[in-house]
């Protein structure tokens, strides 16, 4: 049977041509490329790709079908998806239906038979951008227009949009250890289950929290979720960030909570070219010394002041309102900030996802050094008191 045809059209005005998947229908967001060559379903899933049209590299992509397991949050986020060579019959023990039909399903407007190559290649030289899809018109010129009509990520303040509207938990598994107040700005579901199997019991609460909220929860600490959105419009949290660390509560952001914290201790956050989206990302952990292979899902990044994004960031000691910080975690691709250690509040964050589903996990080990924190914290707080106690 013949596909319907479909084009894409870049704000610069490249275009090109494809067949419909998924979805018939029209579509608008950021085009951005994800360099993975599996876990396509948790990509599809994740918040943080909220109002992104996204570009597989991998050649062929549904291959194994999608499952009622592998999601990282309630439905499917991203804005438009394009793919090369689809696959025509999904095999896998797990898959309970296809991707196309996932798709089709849920609305999601894509386009196959797309040489994601060169259009990886011409939004790497000339950066992320916003497109448009549409397998309902094929005037180039007249989709170019709306293109350019539709509104850019710089600016955008989107974790309302992708936030739980109630509260809920997730219990520990085993015995319960610590309670953690998680913001919801987007998170993935991996989040509170890498912390579960760590004896956590998380409340996950909407991104517009107060510290009351969070603390009439029992935390014993709080963690900040990934997002998608400029992290210089997320006011709200940065604010919260401030009360959580003047509590002194002990604290860990991934991602866009890494930039939230980031502005809370006074460092601006800026937009890079093209991101960093894939599972193959090296980073340099500044602690132990060692390389990780890492999955990443961010535009933005953090800026340290006097240094000039894209040069490597001293590793010294930077002072802020909250004491002494100092960048933990860097990119050697590129030498972007991938993560920050407070050293005179209980604070750390990761620019990159330790909870990466579909792999890699060299960097799991974070969720220990986060409960590692929390007991640091509650052993103190217990040395304190019963001091006082014997005063």
């Amino acid at each position: 049977m013949k596909r319907r045809s479909a084009i894409l059209v870049l704000e610069d005005g490249r275009t090109f041509h494809g067949e419909a998947y998924g979805s018939v229908g029209e579509t608008f967001g950021e085009a951005v490329f994800n360099t993975g060559m599996t876990g396509y379903q948790e990509t599809l899933t994740d918040p943080s790709y909220h109002r992104q049209v996204v570009v597989q590299t991998a050649p062929h992509i549904g291959n194994t079908g999608v499952n009622g397991d592998d999601d990282e949050s309630r439905r499917i986020w991203v804005a438009g998806y394009v793919v090369r060579d689809p696959a025509r019959v999904s095999s896998n023990w797990r898959s309970t239906g296809g991707l196309e039909d996932r798709l089709a399903t849920e609305g999601i407007v894509g386009i196959s038979g797309v040489d994601t190559r060169a259009l990886t290649r011409h939004l790497r030289e000339r950066g992320a951008m916003r497109v448009g899809i549409s397998s309902v018109d094929d005037d180039p010129r007249a989709l170019l227009a709306r293109v350019r009509q539709s509104p850019q990520m710089l600016g955008a303040d989107l974790s309302a949009e992708v936030t739980t509207a109630e509260p809920y938990v997730v219990q520990a598994e085993g015995a319960h250890r610590f309670t953690v107040a998680a913001l919801d700005l987007g998170i993935k579901r991996n989040v509170p289950r890498r912390l579960a199997a760590r004896g956590v019991t998380t409340h996950v609460l909407p991104a517009h929290s107060t510290i009351e909220d969070l603390l009439a929860t029992g935390a014993d600490a709080v963690f900040f979720s990934p997002g998608p959105g400029d992290p210089a419009t997320a006011d709200a949290p940065v604010k919260l960030a401030r009360e959580v660390l003047r509590r002194q509560v002990p604290l860990f952001g991934i991602c866009f909570g890494s930039q939230i914290l980031g502005r809370a201790l006074g460092f601006g956050t800026y937009k890079l070219g093209y991101g960093h989206r894939g599972i193959n990302q090296p980073v340099l952990d500044r602690v132990t010394g060692k390389v990780e292979v890492t999955s990443h899902n961010h535009g933005f990044a953090v800026e340290v002041p006097g240094v000039r994004p894209g040069a490597v960031v001293p590793d010294q000691v930077i002072e802020t309102e909250f004491g002494g910080v100092q960048v933990s975690h860097l990119c050697l691709n590129d030498n972007v900030v991938e993560g920050l250690r407070a050293r005179d509040v209980p604070a750390f964050t990761v620019q990159y996802h330790p909870e990466a589903a579909a792999g890699p996990h060299d960097a799991d080990y974070l969720f220990d050094r986060f409960a590692e924190l929390i007991e640091g914290r509650a052993q103190a707080a217990r040395t304190h008191s019963e001091g006082r106690a014997n005063a």
